[in-house]
């Protein structure tokens, strides 16, 4: 049995099996997801678990080079993207429409959907290397 980290096994998984330039989405419980791409799913009632619970789980175990966040974010909901600036502050932002955003998951190779329900609590983590 694994004693630290992610516990869930799909996304330890995916985390592992990541490679440079990986995308891996952490998405509100509303935020739709491509049928192509696969999901993993979380969300149990609403705000659990919470996006940025998830997201700073995701960020103990995988190197992330850039956060791509919708610019919509800072204006509807502007705590996550103060939060996103903290748990990930070494990683490069990019900011794009929401519409973008959604086109961009269609490339992930999974959407981790939690049970988040704050407007906008969407981002996606590209991988970098630890070399």
């Amino acid at each position: 049995m694994k004693k630290t980290g992610i516990l869930n096994q799909p996304i330890s998984a995916v985390i592992a099996g990541m490679g440079h330039g990986d995308m891996l989405v952490i998405a509100d419980a509303g935020l739709p997801v491509p049928l192509e791409v696969e999901r993993i799913d979380l969300a149990l009632l609403p705000g659990v678990p919470g996006f940025l619970q998830t997201a700073a789980a995701v960020q103990g175990e995988l190197q992330v080079e850039k956060v791509i966040v919708a610019s919509e974010t800072e204006d509807k909901s502007p705590h996550i993207a103060e939060a996103l600036k903290a748990i990930f502050p070494a990683a490069r932002f990019e900011w794009v429409s929401h519409a973008e955003l959604k086109e961009l998951t269609h490339k992930a190779v999974a959407v981790i959907r939690t049970g988040e329900f704050t407007p906008y609590a969407n981002v996606i983590l590209v991988s970098g290397v630890v070399f």
